[in-house]
């Protein structure tokens, strides 16, 4: 790990200025920063402690039930506010799954969303040809180990994965992140917020340096909602896929429906088709899997990963079948 300074900004302003300097990253609840020091990820000259602006963790219930999240708010926090858990369960089921109880405790919504992906040759200790890690180093992981990798949006130049959990309910959700930086605040979508491959193999996300998570805006609620994620052991673990759902009916047939699938690509994967044909499909219907084939029909395999094809479209079906089956969540 390299030398460097540290400081802790007392206002959201004070923190942008210093942001503006190439050499400086933020630290909130340092779950992820810290890994990325140790690992030679990250090396800052000056590390900006930004976890005591509690400007910024505050939960907030809108008009018509609408939310606004502080980019501050630890993750349990969010998870077991009443009014997340009530209108927005699929957030709630998210972040609960996301990680352990202690970490949750710690973590924040806006550091979670910029959890760097979790491919093995970006995190080795040792460097490889990684793009993400050196830009124009390859992709050790296309001919490599890639069980765990993409099977949308991949190109030759990176084919990692997005790891988050609470960004594939976000992405369903149509949430926005709030963002803050020298030249004023702007408003992104939460499903466009990480970057794709063809935008550039070595970015993460859209953030420009020294810009800042402020809020997380969520529009009023849907009235069913699900996350379901497959990983390798119950307790805590990065999904093998996830798929969060949120859906409106009318009587017996879909009226909206909105479907993220996480763990697929380097960014929450949305069923844009699917949602499509979806409207006016009667649940339990043979309508409902055939629309969901459409868009995993385009998914693209790897060497290894042929598996993620078909627990992605299981993933999609059952998340459905959970808002189907389950009572409206609110009235």
């Amino acid at each position: 790990m390299n030398p460097f300074s540290y400081s802790r900004a007392e206002r959201a302003d004070e923190a942008l200025q210093a942001g503006a300097d190439a050499a400086v990253m933020y630290l909130a609840g340092g779950t992820e920063l810290l890994n990325w020091m140790r690992l030679g990820i990250a090396a800052p000259d000056r590390v900006v402690d930004i976890s005591r602006l509690s400007e910024l963790n505050r939960i907030e219930t809108l008009d018509q039930g609408a939310m606004r999240i502080g980019a501050l708010a630890k993750l349990n926090d969010i998870a077991l506010h009443p009014d997340v858990a009530r209108n927005y369960p699929v957030l709630s089921q998210a972040i609960l799954k996301a990680a352990s109880a202690q970490l949750r405790n710690l973590a924040t919504i806006g550091g979670n969303l910029l959890q760097r992906t979790r491919c093995a040759y970006f995190r080795a200790e040792d460097t490889l040809s990684c793009n993400k890690r050196t830009p124009g180093s390859g992709c050790a992981a296309r001919q490599g180990l890639n069980d765990k990798h993409a099977i949308f949006g991949w190109t030759d130049n990176c084919v990692a994965v997005q790891p988050s959990d609470p960004a594939v309910a976000l992405a369903a959700l149509d949430a926005a992140v709030v963002v803050r930086g020298q030249s004023g605040e702007r408003s992104i979508p939460a499903r466009e917020f990480h970057t794709l491959p063809v935008q550039g193999p070595e970015r993460h996300n859209v953030l420009q340096h020294g810009e800042l998570i402020t809020a997380i805006e969520l529009a009023a609620p849907a009235k069913r909602s699900a996350y379901l994620k497959v990983r390798e052991r119950e307790s805590y673990e990065y999904a093998i896929v996830s798929a969060a759902v949120t859906v409106e009916l009318n009587g017996d047939r879909i009226k909206t429906a909105r479907i993220a699938l996480g763990s697929v690509a380097h960014r929450p994967w949305r069923l844009d088709e699917a949602e499509r044909r979806l409207v006016g499909a009667q649940v339990g219907s043979a309508d409902v899997a055939a629309a969901i084939d459409v868009d995993i029909g385009k998914a693209r395999a790897l060497t290894h990963n042929a598996h993620k094809i078909v627990l992605a479209r299981n993933a999609a079906l059952r998340a459905l079948e959970e808002c189907f089956n389950a009572q409206a969540q609110r009235s």
